[in-house]
């Protein structure tokens, strides 16, 4: 691990994970899973992936129809739109654990930080940018958020956070994956430090990809770096989802219209390196225990960070 990706102090951390650290608590003793809520790095065995084999093929058996498939992937931000309007920004919780994942973010906020400018793509109601924000003492420090929900983008600009902030943050609606290579409003080419995308290039069908890594060319600047987190394959919420769900292989809709799709390590090398720089890519395997009902469930995602070359 080099100098740069250590993990800040936990004092000086944006927030800590509930009910535990990330990458601290190991299963060493099966008669100890229902212990605690949560262990980290837990793997399947044989029985499991061939159970998750066999959910999967079920899937493929009874797919999405063509006319819903065409009418899914033909607007997606309308139902991003309709997600957001339905949740508001309650929905999801601040990303307390960002500075612990990715520390680059908290070098960027201290006072003596050199100019910096942070985008998150797909900024959602803004949960990542607004604890960024909050942390920040970087006086040359700028903020974009973008979000091809203009519902998202409305929640973020009224928030109280951003009034405050003007000047500092902007937000706009904005398309990854728009094919004429136009960037978000405010945003230079090869002017962005640090991206961030949670769970964001996991919305995009597959064809989409290479629009988006084209964008993602055109706006950063050289050594910067992209975070990266999304689903895994065989997560929970694959596994999960029953007929009438998949779109194409890996790739689905969940109920409420939106799209969802299921990386590996191999496909994520291939979509990021060339433009970019691995730096790390890694599976964060999670068992989750529902001490109550006795229930263990085991969650999937993807980790990666990216850079820019000089």
């Amino acid at each position: 691990m080099s100098s740069q990706d250590k993990k800040p102090p936990l004092e000086s951390r944006l927030g800590r994970d509930e009910p535990f650290d990330f990458g601290q608590r190991y299963l060493k003793n099966e008669e100890e899973v229902f212990n605690y809520n949560a262990w980290d790095n837990v793997d399947w065995d044989e029985e499991q992936l061939k159970e998750f084999e066999e959910k999967i093929k079920q899937q493929h058996d009874e797919p999405v129809s063509e006319y819903y498939r065409k009418l899914y992937n033909d607007k997606p931000a309308k139902y991003w739109d309709i997600f957001y309007k339905n949740n508001r920004e309650n929905f999801f919780k601040d990303r307390k654990w960002l500075q612990i994942e990715f520390p680059s973010l908290y070098e960027a906020t201290k006072p003596d930080a050199p100019a910096t400018n942070i985008i998150e793509i797909g900024c959602g109601a803004g949960n990542t940018m607004f604890p960024i924000l909050q942390q920040n003492e970087n006086k040359n420090l700028r903020l974009f958020g973008c979000d091809y929900s203009k519902v998202a983008v409305d929640l973020v600009r009224s928030n109280e956070l951003y009034e405050k902030n003007a000047g500092v943050v902007h937000a706009s609606v904005w398309d990854l994956a728009n094919s004429n290579l136009e960037l978000p409003e405010g945003v230079e080419p090869h002017s962005i430090n640090i991206a961030v995308m949670i769970f964001v290039f996991s919305a995009l069908s597959p064809d989409q990809w290479e629009h988006a890594i084209n964008n993602l060319s055109k706006m950063m600047a050289p050594g910067g770096k992209i975070l990266f987190r999304d689903y895994g394959r065989y997560d929970l919420a694959q596994i999960r989802f029953k007929k009438n769900r998949l779109l194409d292989e890996n790739f689905y809709v969940r109920g409420d219209g939106t799209r969802v799709y299921f990386f590996t390590e191999e496909e994520l090398r291939n979509i990021f390196c060339g433009p970019f720089i691995e730096r790390k890519i890694a599976y964060d395997k999670r068992l989750l225990v529902n001490r109550k009902k006795q229930l263990k469930m085991y969650r999937c995602w993807m980790q990666a960070v990216f850079e820019v070359p000089e």
